[in-house]
């Protein structure tokens, strides 16, 4: 039998990303106007300045909680598929992990980039900003700029789900559509980013609500 409250935490939590999406592409789309391509060296590192607070909060909740959240749902979900298929299962955790790590490395490292930046570019902009460059490279290549390793685990969750009754059909076709854009992420086109990351809203919203409400299966 699995454990109730371990299938609602889960669902909670995986409820609590599709927020932390929304969020982030609010504020990051909506609300932050970036410098442009012409923007100075000085521009650049002014709009950090001034905006420091609220980007170390999107850093952490967008990342760092994120990736807190995410490790909750992994095994949550682990637990509920591992009955019916223990290896794949098993390779989901997995990859599951290895993607919950790599997110929470990613707000860790853009955060600590961040106010060594500042410090920086009181003395030395150009510097400043070309070790900011070098960490966005970083960030970006562990998950910022490609979600290989998460579209890997939602596609073995989707794969496992054809088979048995954990998910319904539909919630199973998104997963397999979110899956598959993530792992599409390899090219460097914005599309399939933007496709697993709205996708992904949905997905986690809907598992989370499955989840709580049918604990058991």
């Amino acid at each position: 039998m699995i454990t109730k409250n371990t299938q609602k935490i889960g669902g909670v939590c995986s409820i609590f990303q599709s927020l932390i999406y929304i969020t982030a592409f609010i504020v990051y789309g909506g609300i932050l106007t970036y410098p442009d391509e012409n923007a100075t060296v000085v521009e650049e590192l002014n709009f950090l300045s001034e905006n420091y607070k609220i980007l170390s909060i999107l850093n952490f909740t967008s990342y760092i909680l994120f990736g807190v959240l995410l490790t909750v749902l992994v095994l949550a979900i682990h637990k509920r598929l591992k009955r019916d298929s223990p290896d794949l299962s098993k390779l989901g955790l997995l990859f599951g992990v290895i993607w919950a790590g790599l997110v929470i490395a990613c707000g860790m490292i853009t955060n600590i980039g961040l106010n060594t930046i500042l410090e920086t570019g009181i003395t030395s902009p150009e510097n400043a900003m070309q070790i900011w460059s070098s960490i966005s490279i970083v960030s970006e290549g562990l998950g910022g700029g490609n979600e290989i390793v998460g579209g890997i685990w939602v596609l073995l969750i989707s794969i496992i789900s054809i088979n048995n009754k954990s998910f319904s059909k539909l919630l199973t076709l998104l997963g397999i559509i979110v899956g598959t854009a993530g792992v599409l992420t390899i090219y460097p086109l914005d599309l399939f980013t933007e496709i697993f990351g709205i996708s992904q809203i949905i997905w986690f919203l809907w598992i989370g609500i499955v989840m709580i409400r049918k604990p058991n299966i």
